[in-house]
């Protein structure tokens, strides 16, 4: 099966350096000295389209600009590309939801995709005047998407819930298609909440192995559902025409990290309430390798292990954990030359993962480096039947 790749909006805006910010880290962290404008957006929207992207990914947050309002703007902009919304249900009702999706839907010819976070820093849901905990936030989740789920299959729905009530909800025209919907967390609660209501289940971009792992854990539970789910991952990418070239790159990014700006976001991050937060920052160490002057620093000698030091960020062949010392959420990269990327991206094939959501600094400039290199060898070997010649490590 060929796989799907997404692009991403950086709607807190863009830089030749690594964009810090969200996911527990303060507000004005970010860094960007690439405005998120219309116009900006507009460039990488249309890049993304022409070089074969399915759709682009915009995060939710108060560091960023609004998604629904700034997607909603780009289709007007672009022809084909789908977006992949990303939204809190705990600040609107589920019948607003399913009404706006399917008058997005119809105005786009389709276009809709959603990607439904539950929230995992109370602080900054408390900011919007949310107040539950974080499993009762994916209570309510579950609730909220019943409820939009059934509206959209054109049904009538009351639902006295623990978190949501509804009486008659109905809607005049249901969406079509129905938009799929995109889903992560690493907790238990999400787990359940993703097993029952979503699509396609996102992770972060640990270790084949650890995503194997995750991935048979999900599948399971949507098997006692009587659902099959896609498996996604979100991902940075570094690739360029060698692997020596590629390195350098990420190397320039590292030498872009201050001691002090690595340790004002690990302070941060390390506050954060999500299971997924907690399995990136095991994964680099939390502060800057020791000697930037040494190519081990990028990449160890010897056999790459799970799990990072602080000098080493190579975490497994080509997948590297720097960016995630100052960014949170997706804090891994594919690095390497266009062949060894796609032979990354063929290993994770390999264990279930069918679509990619990516990106890179600066998005504009990456998404070609992508798009017009690693694109064609991936599609190559899925219309081959080949995934990776590489075995996943055990």
């Amino acid at each position: 099966m060929t796989p799907t790749f997404h692009w991403f909006l950086p709607t807190s805006g863009d830089s030749r350096h690594v964009v810090g910010g969200g996911h527990g880290s303060p507000l004005g962290d970010a860094g960007a000295d690439r405005p998120p404008t219309l116009g900006y957006l507009t460039q990488i929207a249309r890049a993304a389209e022409q070089l074969g992207f399915t759709g682009a990914l915009t995060p939710t947050g108060a560091q960023c600009e609004d998604a629904w309002l700034t997607t909603a703007m780009l289709t007007q902009q672009t022809e084909r590309l789908k977006f992949l919304v990303a939204f809190r249900p705990g600040f609107l009702s589920p019948t607003l939801g399913a009404q706006m999706a399917a008058t997005y839907q119809r105005h786009t010819g389709g276009r809709l995709l959603l990607n439904v976070v539950t929230g995992g820093e109370s602080a900054e849901q408390r900011a919007y005047g949310d107040f539950l905990d974080k499993d009762a936030r994916y209570a309510r989740t579950g609730e909220f998407l019943r409820v939009v789920k059934g509206l959209w299959n054109g049904g009538t729905v009351t639902l006295e819930g623990e978190h949501v009530q509804v009486a008659g909800a109905r809607l005049a025209s249901p969406p079509h298609p129905v938009p799929d919907v995109y889903f992560g967390g690493s907790s238990p609660a999400a787990l359940g909440v993703a097993a029952r209501y979503a699509d396609t289940y996102l992770t972060w971009g640990e270790p084949p192995a650890q995503v194997a792992e995750k991935i048979a854990r999900v599948r399971t539970l949507a098997e006692a559902e009587g659902r099959r789910l896609r498996f996604g991952i979100r991902l940075h990418t570094i690739s360029r025409d060698t692997s020596a070239a590629a390195w350098a790159e990420a190397r320039r990014l590292l030498d872009g990290f201050t001691p002090e700006a690595v340790e004002q976001a690990q302070r941060g991050l390390r506050r954060s309430e999500s299971e997924g937060q907690r399995r990136m920052l095991a994964l680099h160490g939390g502060s800057l390798p020791q000697a930037l002057n040494s190519s081990p620093s990028l990449r160890p000698g010897g056999a790459p292990r799970a799990g990072g030091t602080s000098t080493d960020l190579e975490i497994h062949p080509g997948l590297w954990a720097g960016i995630g010392l100052v960014r949170g959420g997706a804090g891994t990269a594919l690095v390497g030359s266009h062949a060894e990327v796609a032979d990354l991206i063929g290993q994770y094939r390999r264990i279930g993962i069918e679509e990619f959501v990516l990106s890179g600094y600066p998005h504009l400039e990456e998404a070609y480096w992508f798009g017009e290199n690693v694109l064609p060898l991936v599609r190559r070997q899925a219309a081959e039947g080949r995934g990776s010649a590489v075995p996943v490590p055990a």
